[in-house]
């Protein structure tokens, strides 16, 4: 893994507002249904759109938790990570995703993204990177 310092690639547990180029990433449905947590967040703050339960919409990135286990959220995970990849010129803040209304732990999530590691432009919440280091 690159050299790093954690706390300036560590999202905030409350996010409330967004500079340029930074992103909301949070749990959503497929049927972008965002009605409660962090996706009611977005969709209140952050240009989530109400029915797009998949991908970038205004400054949020919905990826989706309420369909299955963590295999099942991989494949969404792993897309996200290609795109943050591919934009370097915006700053992905990632919440807890899943560890709300889907019900699972850090420990169960956090291993899904330690492919984004060495993705400078990702941030990632405390909990999960204490999951990964």
């Amino acid at each position: 893994m690159s050299d790093f310092d954690i706390t300036t690639r560590t999202s905030s547990p409350r996010i409330d507002r967004l500079g340029a180029g930074e992103i909301f990433v949070f749990g959503s449905n497929l049927s972008g249904a965002h009605g409660g947590g962090a996706a009611l967040l977005a969709v209140n703050k952050f240009g989530a759109v109400w029915g797009q339960g998949v991908g970038l919409q205004g400054q949020s990135y919905a990826i989706p938790t309420m369909h299955g286990g963590p295999n099942a959220i991989k494949p969404y995970v792993d897309e996200f990570i290609d795109f943050a990849r591919l934009h370097p010129e915006l700053t992905f803040l990632v919440t807890e995703i899943g560890c709300g209304i889907a019900g699972f732990t850090p420990a169960q999530i956090a291993p899904l993204f330690a492919s984004a590691k060495d993705i400078p432009n990702i941030h990632l919440p405390a909990r999960f990177w204490a999951e990964l280091l």
